[in-house]
């Protein structure tokens, strides 16, 4: 090879300064400074020659790279025109114009967000609400209730009735820890009458100093009116119900049409997201000893085994409640030796835990409603999240169309950090935009919301920290939705872009796929745990409860007059045709209030410890709940013996060890000195949570001991005309007071209220969480229809069928959601499965629950995609072929 040849070559510069140029230079304009400096070094080597072209091109290098003087300009430069005001109205102009051209996405995207921020609104509210109950109460940081713990068979339970000799104790020997200690008896109705005015209210007798603890906001009167023994103390509403414009201190009420009382203060209604939502009036607890008895026994013999009311403490504001709970933990272990093998521990429970941590599990860890906190906090999370990554999707599946926009951008100038800005703007936009709706959208749904949830929650206008959140709200949303499109967008190479090569490869549609994937997965995993909430919840409602329960109706025994003519009361009701049979009993049908140990029967292991639901009725109380015996009889006025019979379920004699249930009939039980015969044995009567195992539990006649009376209406009259009958007879009977009475069944189903209030929202949620993902499935098929246009022309006159472009279109789609419900199956199954473990009566998690839910997200994805791919599909191939 020849010199000439060798010199013919075209001269190249230093590789060093190349790449030292390639390394430091700024690499949104580092292609068109290396460019241009290409074309100067070969005019140079022209002009100048080889060795002068290398020289100016090092020095060149150098003088481009400025490091110092760059980031001087470009700090400068972003704060004087990257943030300037014309620029921020141009990034806002521009996005405006964006969401105009493109109204399909535009919809798609603003309406998902605010839907899913609609949702966040809501749940936020909800959680906001949960979080302040019982903040009413200006001390409710030192107020506390006073709990015991007990074990019994490994597991403990916990409970907030105590003994009454435990407060005295409190006071005397630990005043220096407790400010105040208030006892209570349990919140119930009683009647309330002044003049002809009567109604049935919900109250409390309290110790005085309980206005003063709960800080009550007076109407009028003082929070010291509870100090005269006579008196008592009337919410605002009630107070306007009896008196209405007249003063309503020191006039004279009737309580039980038994005691007259004077009213001494008027206290502001207590808000509905407090525990003392439905104290309506207030009585001394010196007048609740004086007129019961066996109230008043329970203190003069210091019975430390009869728990039967509350104790409220206010701690002093050096003390704190751990250390307290340490210095009283075993008092009633040393006063109660009979309750020893319970290993009773008394505590402090704070008031800000009433609410949220108000359940136990067997093991002694909480188990309250903040779990339902923690469930609608994630749901409301992920609901938002789905709302985004629709956004994501659609914007980076854009990219190609806004690719162009990109590269004419950079090559004009325009810095990276512009571009973000500009994408970022859209997405605080369409945020905006979506959060202007969702504020529509809450304010006509929060009417319908509080029913649901059982609130009764306000949208805040007046609070600026909610709108200082809702500002804080968007932004994050807008980064969070807008952060991934606008990063990738912004890395397009103008060079690639501008010459059409910036196609995306296999995997650019990755990172959307898994966003869909995780969008589905969210949504299925909904589904199957609200399927299985629903089915835990008919599971327990049709379960066997042992009597019947329709037509049958309570009234509590609230006036002398109806505990003394019991026999006048029960012939006149059955005389009116009405009613088939009544009787009294110490507890309703549906709940047990009283739980004994002490009992002794032939055989009894020495080390066996009971605890026995015990109920005492009188003699017609099974004919009028629709007993079912499985041995021997019902109690009856033939045999005298029977005022000391006994009637057992099925549940105390597996209880008691025996094999079956004749062993026990005509037997005999002892307890507090007296000897029951054991005369039958009924099926379990499900009196208590229909989620718990039914609690071993005897029935005794006796009539002293009655609280409620139970009344079987005829079937064969209309209920209406049934119930005017038996008020009727209550009118003449007991002329003092209202007909106040409560159906069985309605009280039955209120033990499902909180487990159903769940899954009626978490079936919204579910469905919403649904619809938002569709929402972004659809537009993702109506952009991949768009972009596969061509190809389906081609294949159309190639011969390809519909059905064939259908499957075509919609095959990526369900692979998605056959991932996604592959995923959601361990994920729902984990935690569901953890959730039945707290009830004892449960029911089975199926397989065909997680083929459905699976199965359904496969026909809403095909429905949402098959409108694209069929629409498409059916477009002329001319039409088609022509697309650009």
């Amino acid at each position: 090879m020849s010199t000439n040849n060798l010199n013919s070559e075209p001269s190249r510069p230093p590789l060093w300064a190349a790449k030292l140029l390639t390394w430091l230079s700024d690499p949104n304009s580092r292609e068109e400074v290396q460019g241009d400096l290409l074309e100067m070094y070969a005019y140079w080597t022209k002009t100048l020659g080889h060795r002068k072209a290398r020289w100016r091109y090092v020095l060149n290098v150098f003088k481009l790279l400025r490091p110092f003087s760059k980031q001087k300009r470009s700090k400068e430069y972003s704060t004087t025109y990257l943030f300037s005001h014309d620029m921020i109205r141009n990034y806002f102009k521009i996005a405006l114009r964006n969401l105009v051209k493109n109204k399909t996405y535009s919809a798609i995207n603003i309406g998902g967000l605010a839907a899913g921020m609609a949702i966040a609104v809501l749940i936020g509210l909800w959680i906001y609400d949960e979080f302040s109950f019982n903040k009413y109460h200006q001390r409710y940081n030192h107020i506390a209730k006073v709990m015991q713990v007990v074990t019994f068979e490994g597991k403990q339970y916990h409970g907030e009735y105590m003994p009454a000799p435990l407060g005295s104790e409190l006071r005397t020997n630990f005043g220096g820890d407790f400010k105040y200690v208030v006892m209570s008896s349990f919140n119930s109705e009683h009647i309330v009458a002044y003049g002809e005015k009567k109604f049935t209210k919900k109250g409390n007798y309290l110790s005085p100093e309980a206005p003063e603890m709960f800080a009550l906001k007076m109407i009028a009167g003082t929070r010291n009116g509870l100090y005269d023994p006579y008196s008592i103390m009337l919410s605002q509403s009630v107070a306007n119900v009896l008196f209405g414009t007249e003063d309503p201190v020191n006039k004279i009420v009737k309580l039980d049409n038994a005691m007259d009382l004077k009213v001494t203060g008027v206290y502001e209604d207590l808000p509905y997201n407090t525990e003392f939502r439905d104290l309506t009036f207030i009585a001394p607890w010196d007048l609740y000893v004086s007129t019961q008895n066996w109230v008043k026994e329970a203190i003069d013999n210091a019975e430390w085994d009869n728990n039967s009311w509350q104790i409220l403490v206010q701690i002093n504001p050096n003390a704190d409640f751990e250390l307290v709970s340490k210095k009283i933990k075993d008092l009633k272990l040393k006063n109660a030796p009979t309750a020893a093998f319970l290993k009773p521990v008394i505590f402090l429970h704070p008031m800000e835990k009433w609410h949220l941590y108000s359940g136990w599990d067997s093991s002694g860890n909480f188990d309250g409603r903040i779990q339902y906190v923690w469930l609608f906090g994630i749901i409301g999370v992920f609901v938002l999240l789905l709302a985004s990554i629709n956004f994501m999707n659609l914007s980076t599946a854009r990219s190609e169309k806004r690719a162009k926009e990109v590269g004419i951008r950079k090559a004009v100038g325009s810095m990276r950090s512009q571009l973000v800005n500009q994408f970022l703007s859209e997405s605080l936009v369409v945020v905006l935009l979506a959060f202007l709706l969702s504020t529509l959208l809450v304010i006509l749904l929060l009417p319908v919301f509080n029913e649901l949830a059982d609130k009764k929650m306000s949208f805040p206008w007046a609070k600026p920290m909610f709108w200082v959140s809702a500002l804080g709200f968007c932004l994050i949303t807008g980064l969070i939705s807008g952060s991934y499109p606008a990063f990738y967008l912004s890395s397009f190479q103008p060079v690639k872009v501008l010459k059409g090569t910036i196609r995306q490869g296999r995997f650019a549609a990755v990172p959307r796929k898994v966003l869909v994937v995780l969008q589905f997965t969210v949504s299925v995993t909904l589904i199957i745990g609200t399927t299985i909430v629903y089915r835990q919840i008919e599971h327990a409602k049709n379960r066997p409860i042992g009597y019947d329960r329709n037509g049958l109706i309570t009234v509590n025994m609230n006036t002398p007059e109806l505990r003394k003519q019991y026999n006048v009361l029960r012939s006149s009701l059955i005389e009116t045709g009405a009613v088939i049979e009544m009787s009294t009993s110490s507890s309703p049908p549906t709940q047990t209030n009283s739980r004994n140990a002490g009992f002794q029967w032939e055989g009894k292991d020495p080390n066996f410890k009971e605890n026995f639901g015990t109920i005492a009725v009188t003699h017609d109380f099974g004919k009028t709940v629709g007993w079912q015996f499985v041995e021997g009889r019902d109690f009856s006025r033939k045999f005298s013996t029977d005022s000391s019979g006994m009637v057992m379920n099925e549940a105390a004699i597996k209880y008691m060890g025996f094999k079956k249930p004749s062993d026990m009939v005509g037997k005999y039980m002892k307890w507090k000195g007296k000897t029951f015969t054991v005369v039958g044995v009924i099926k379990d009567m499900l009196m208590d949570s229909p989620f718990d195992q039914v609690l071993p539990t005897v029935f005794m006649v006796d009539y002293g001991w009655a609280n409620v009376i139970n009344i079987k209406l005829n079937p064969a009259l209309p209920t209406r005309q049934s119930l005017d009958k038996v008020e009727a007879v209550f009118r003449k009977i007991n002329p003092g007071g209202p007909f106040d009475y409560k159906f069985s069944d309605q009280e039955y189903a209120i033990k499902f209220a909180t487990e159903e209030r769940i899954v009626k929202l978490a079936s919204i949620f579910a469905v919403l969480a649904i619809m938002i993902s569709c929402l972004g499935l659809f537009g993702l098929a109506s952009f991949t229809a768009e972009q596969r246009t061509k190809e389906i022309g081609i294949r159309k006159v190639l011969g390809a069928s519909i059905p064939n472009l259908w499957a075509l279109l919609s095959r990526d789609f369900v692979l998605l959601v056959i991932v996604s419900c592959l995923v959601s199956t361990p994920v729902a199954w984990y935690f569901l499965y953890g959730w039945l473990q707290k009830y004892q009566y449960r029911t089975e998690i199926s397989w065909w629950i997680f083929a459905a839910a699976a199965g359904g997200a496969m026909v809403i994805t095909l429905l949402t995609v098959s409108y694209q791919a069929i629409r498409v599909a059916l477009v002329d191939p001319v039409k088609s072929l022509k697309t650009e």
